[in-house]
């Protein structure tokens, strides 16, 4: 089975190549837009490939820079220096690292011969979590984009997935999702929220799609049996006027809790993308009330873009 998901995989890659090789040029609403500056955290795995073919399909409205970064993991006793140098305090061999090192470095070159010149390529040391983060914010990316296995059960409870912990604690937005999405089209996108009350958000990611995609923006609250339906949407109404969205639909459904009412709102409509705020709950506090966000990354078969709430 994973060879069959491979081959068909280096065949969407093959296709996505030929297709750059053949001269298109931007329209001129491209031209006059801003780009996309997108980092792709990469284990070089078919799920850091699936993330790489869904930012070449946003690539096809708005003009995309793409950032391909690998994180070798080591302990804090093992640091690089701004040439390479490889220096460590600790009881690991500087000669594995420099190996591991050069290992990384032929991969992330052989990703410039699969997808392009173009691309740009980034190695560093340490914890995946913290520097993704870090990267994104030091390198002001406008989103990261990460292929995710998901998580369930145990797993989920004590650690969760990495795209999981990235979106705890980015501030970057992040795109995640769990398949080959090469057929995606951004139509509908779905746009989960308290709109208790409205006010104006920094969502400079979710104008740039809606200005390159023209899709209908969907607004989603999920409430429950004793909610006011009319006022919340009302208050959707002043969020978008208060945000100046103009192609917009409201929907409220009651349900048990937002991740399925999420779950049961895509069954009924089906969305292309999935555009949810998170506060980034950490410790005690995400063990006694787990994040909605970081339960669709890790079981809704969507993109998810989620973006931090303050």
């Amino acid at each position: 089975m994973s060879n069959i998901v491979s081959n068909f995989v280096l065949l969407k890659m093959a296709l996505l190549k030929i297709r750059r090789a053949i001269f298109i040029p931007l329209s001129n609403h491209q031209l006059t837009m801003e780009s996309l500056k997108v980092l792709i955290p990469t284990d070089f795995s078919v799920q850091a490939e699936y993330a790489y073919i869904l930012v070449s399909k946003l690539g096809e409205k708005v003009p995309v820079d793409v950032h391909f970064l690998h994180v070798l993991e080591m302990p804090d006793t093992v640091t690089m220096n701004s040439v390479g140098i490889i220096q460590t305090c600790g009881e690991i061999d500087v000669s594995y690292v420099i190996q591991q090192k050069e290992i990384a470095e032929r991969k992330l070159a052989q990703l410039k011969t699969q997808y392009g010149e173009q691309l740009h390529t980034h190695l560093v040391l340490g914890k995946l979590t913290d520097q993704v983060v870090r990267f994104a914010q030091e390198q002001q990316f406008d989103l990261i984009a990460m292929g995710t296995k998901g998580a369930w059960g145990f797993k989920e409870k004590i650690s969760g997935s990495e795209t999981q912990l990235i979106a705890r604690h980015s501030e970057v937005p992040l795109l995640s999702l769990m398949c080959d999405r090469s057929d995606l089209e951004i139509n509908h996108i779905l746009m989960v929220h308290n709109f208790n009350e409205p006010a104006p958000l920094k969502l400079s990611l979710l104008r740039k799609l809606l200005t390159a995609f023209q899709p209908t923006l969907h607004l989603l609250q999920i409430v429950d049996a004793h909610t006011d339906t009319v006022k919340v949407e009302a208050n959707m109404k002043a969020f978008a006027h208060l945000n100046q969205i103009n192609k917009f639909e409201t929907h409220v459904i009651k349900d048990i809790d937002v991740e399925n009412g999420v779950i049961h709102f895509n069954q009924m409509h089906d969305m292309d993308m999935v555009c949810i705020g998170t506060h980034g709950k950490k410790g005690l506090e995400r063990l006694l009330h787990p994040s909605a966000t970081e339960k669709l990354i890790n079981h809704l078969f969507k993109p998810i873009i989620s973006f931090h709430i303050h």
